[in-house]
């Protein structure tokens, strides 16, 4: 029978997919063992919620697959009093595990709707260190700049360049990026001489779409 509260399988999610496959930070593993993923997705797909795979939240959006969550979320090496800036809220759940290893959390996201069902999400956990914002994601949030990390959850056709230019001395840029069937997940630290990239895996995520991004969310 299943776990109403799906404690087993969120176990099994965190030993076989994500430490299993070399995510290595505690902080991590920590947030993604305690946070109820399935809460996040649709009531239809509950009992799938920690499967291998992506899931459709609505909106032709996704909740990213539980080994990219936790591999974007350390490559971005937060600190407990950084300040994040995450482009695609989505369900509110990587703005979750975000929420609970740095200090402040912006986060903006492009559908109404997604960010309210978030919003309401993450009141119900009280989280109180997240703002969501709805807009165009692409052009990162200057008002708040710098910031020591921005996350992407969405595939751009190339590096948005003003994020990196809301980039703190040392802060992380994580964000894929490629052709909208298959991208690469970059990463950029701000370094006093100017952007280093380093690169990670290929992936493949919903378009980025803003004046930074694709034009549209069609094919």
């Amino acid at each position: 029978m299943t776990d109403p509260d799906y404690a087993t399988e969120r176990r099994l999610m965190v030993a076989r997919q994500i430490e299993g496959r070399g995510i290595q930070d505690p902080r991590v593993l920590d947030a993604m063992l305690e946070l109820p993923r399935h809460r996040f997705v649709p009531d239809d797909l509950r009992h799938r919620a920690y499967d291998d795979c992506a899931l459709a939240i609505g909106e032709n959006q996704t909740i990213s697959q539980p080994y990219m969550v936790a591999l974007m979320t350390e490559l971005l090496a937060l600190d407990p009093g950084d300040k994040v800036l995450e482009i695609g809220t989505g369900s509110g759940y990587q703005t979750a595990v975000l929420a609970r290893l740095a200090h402040d959390i912006i986060s903006i996201e492009r559908h109404i709707d997604l960010a309210e069902r978030a919003a309401t999400i993450l009141k119900a956990f009280h989280v109180n260190n997240v703002e969501i914002k709805v807009g165009d994601g692409s052009m990162g949030y200057p008002d708040r700049a710098p910031f020591d990390a921005i996350l992407v959850t969405a595939g751009a056709p190339s590096l948005p360049k003003s994020l990196g230019s809301q980039l703190g001395i040392g802060g992380r840029l994580v964000c894929p990026v490629g052709p909208r069937d298959m991208q690469e997940l970059i990463r950029l630290v701000r370094t006093p001489d100017g952007l280093e990239e380093e690169r990670s895996i290929r992936c493949t995520f919903v378009p980025l779409v803003g004046v930074e991004g694709w034009e549209d969310s069609q094919p």
